[in-house]
């Protein structure tokens, strides 16, 4: 019973259904209560134990249905992988794969066949390309060469009888390679297709914003959610952390003097944390169209992380759009603002006048200055004197270019001179690099 759960809870865990050790321990016990006489019931109980929000509700149905999908589950003969297994835990010595074909006996086949997939690892399966020589490894663990030198005796034999039931057996055992097949296939869909997801999300963190293929566009989108949520997260538990305090026993031990030594009146020391205010300024223009849409949907999700985000989107001119990421989903956002200001000829220097005509007189020495944007002014003029004096009033100016470095200054860029006026200027056009930008501006104002 034990193991079958395991293998459950590793195939959850591979759906990014996090379970923690003490949710483990409410799953046996759940178990324990109800066993496996009804399987919606154990489905429920489950459910209730261990997914904890709607998205993991999904992936854990998706889940359960896959790996207990064998037909006689709701007989009381405990989980699949418990079955055809000998009192010690391990495969099953007695079985015979012959005569189980031969009587047609699904049951003690399909327990037989979790027990092999159990004793040679199918559940480690990682790729895809693995399932053939899973496939090829469970039916030699059950006794397939066994089978096929009864078969090749059968048919050379010169009883009609042995060559009827040697063909006979070559037909189950082609319905064997199916079955055996259909197992494998369900093995990689619960323990290799997650595997190959978190592997093509990788690859396409670390690709460029401005190479992303159409059919990549909804998985990026979800590769910058599920960044902002962790952002989200980590923020969020750190400052219920400092809000909380640490005692001060000081304090603490002098007040109770009054009660006889009893501490009745504890006291914290708590440390006023200034709360971050990130000013953003997103390039929405023609020659960063591309990459326009996954840094608006950055900024849409970290409008959640930071408790105050002012936002501003550009390119011929700026406009505020901390309401729309405020007010709107994450694509009507996006929609509204592309349409507002989205893809035309860029000019920082108006840009920059907008934004401090706006928003200058908010700008202090708690501001943080975020600029998306590749640099490039179309030979317009760059009103570096603008920039110069939100630098002088800002906490930091951080610019988050999407161009090589080798590219700043080059033609219209003028990168080399916006820079001498920024506390950091990096080449951010991945994924990857724009979290671990993000994550350090935040770590700043985050307590410790």
């Amino acid at each position: 019973m034990q193991d079958g759960l395991e293998g459950f809870l590793r195939a959850l865990r591979a759906h990014d259904v996090a379970v923690s050790p003490a949710e483990a321990i409410d799953a046996h016990r759940a178990l324990a209560q109800i066993g496996f006489s009804s399987r919606t019931l154990l489905r429920d109980a489950f459910c209730v134990t261990l997914a904890k929000s709607a998205e993991e509700v999904e992936r854990f149905e998706t889940c359960f249905d896959l790996y207990y999908a064998r037909d006689a589950f709701d007989l009381a003969h405990g989980p699949p992988q418990e079955a055809g297994r000998d009192e010690m835990g391990g495969p099953s010595a007695a079985f015979d794969l012959e005569a189980s074909l031969e009587a047609g006996d699904e049951a003690a086949l399909a327990a037989a066949m979790e027990a092999s997939a159990a004793r040679i690892g199918a559940g480690e399966i990682r790729l895809q390309s693995q399932r053939s020589l899973m496939t090829r490894r469970l039916l030699d663990d059950l006794g397939l060469r066994s089978l096929e030198a009864r078969i090749a005796a059968g048919r050379g034999s010169e009883s009609l009888a042995d060559r009827i039931q040697a063909e006979s057996l070559a037909g189950q055992r082609e319905r064997l390679f199916a079955r055996a097949g259909a197992f494998i296939e369900r093995q990689a869909g619960l323990f290799a297709a997650q595997s190959a997801r978190r592997m093509r999300e990788q690859v396409l963190a670390r690709k460029a914003l401005t190479a992303v293929e159409p059919e990549d566009i909804r998985a990026m989108e979800t590769l910058v959610r599920r960044m902002a949520r962790k952002l989200a997260s980590k923020y969020a538990r750190r400052r219920r952390r400092a809000r909380l305090g640490r005692l001060d026993v000081r304090h603490t031990l002098r007040r109770s003097l009054g009660y006889g030594g009893i501490p009745f009146e504890i006291v914290w020391r708590t440390r006023a944390v200034e709360k971050p205010k990130i000013a953003v300024m997103c390039d929405v223009s023609r020659s960063v169209a591309q990459a326009a849409q996954f840094l608006l949907l950055f900024l849409h999700c970290l409008n959640e992380v930071v408790e105050r985000l002012d936002a501003f989107a550009f390119s011929d001119h700026a406009v505020a759009v901390s309401d729309v990421l405020r007010e709107e989903s994450v694509d009507d956002a996006i929609a509204l603002i592309l349409d507002r200001v989205g893809f035309r000829s860029t000019d920082y220097g108006r840009a920059f006048a907008d934004v401090f005509e706006l928003h200058g007189a908010k700008i202090d020495r708690r501001t943080t200055l975020i600029i998306l944007g590749d640099g490039r002014t179309n030979y317009a003029e760059p009103r570096l004197d603008i920039l110069r004096a939100i630098a002088d009033r800002a906490r930091s100016v951080i610019w988050l270019n999407p161009e090589p470095q080798t590219y700043w200054g080059q033609g219209d860029s003028k990168m080399d001179a916006y820079g001498r006026f920024c506390t950091v200027a990096r080449t951010c056009n991945t994924l990857e690099s724009l979290e671990r930008i993000i994550e350090d501006v935040l770590r700043k104002y985050l307590p410790r």
